[in-house]
């Protein structure tokens, strides 16, 4: 299995659930849903053993949730890093995005879910480079909200 694109690994899941004779449900559970996470212990398998539990507790179906580096969100996200910097073009946020290029168009994270007694249980499986693809976009939002948080402050001072 390549660690660098989930997408076989996304075959062998959907074969594995339908197998088991569960359903797929197409959706993300967020955040602000109380949830448990599976704990996988470096085991790349423990996924089987999640869908295998969902079975075992009855569940209906497993939420199934895939994020795949889109070639229009990284050409954004290099664009806005690259005006954010300008005019280094060394910037550690544009070197970044612009590394990110050669993963566009894979599958980098997988989330499988399902609920058992009012709790949402989640298996997550996640790439290196999804990981840093996810920083940067949190630093870059952090960058912009203090950018906003000056630019307000200024305008409250010039009104005093």
């Amino acid at each position: 299995m390549s660690t660098e694109n989930l997408l076989s690994l996304k075959d062998d899941m959907v074969a594995f659930i339908e197998g088991h004779g569960l359903r797929r449900l197409p959706g993300y559970v967020t955040e602000d849903i109380p949830s448990i996470l599976w704990e996988s212990n470096e085991n790349p398998d423990a996924w089987k053993d999640f869908v295998e539990m969902a079975k075992h507790v009855g569940a209906p179906f497993i939420t199934f949730s895939e994020m795949t580096l889109e070639h229009e969100e990284l050409d954004a996200l290099i664009e806005e890093a690259g005006e954010m910097n300008f005019p280094d073009e060394e910037a550690s946020e544009l070197v970044e995005a612009q590394w990110l290029r050669k993963y566009a168009g894979m599958v980098g994270y997988i989330q499988l879910g399902f609920v058992y007694q009012g709790m949402a249980f989640l298996h997550e499986t996640t790439t290196e480079w999804y990981e840093r693809f996810q920083s940067l976009l949190e630093d870059m939002e952090h960058f912009h909200d203090i950018v906003i948080e000056d630019h307000e402050h200024r305008h409250d001072d010039e009104d005093e």
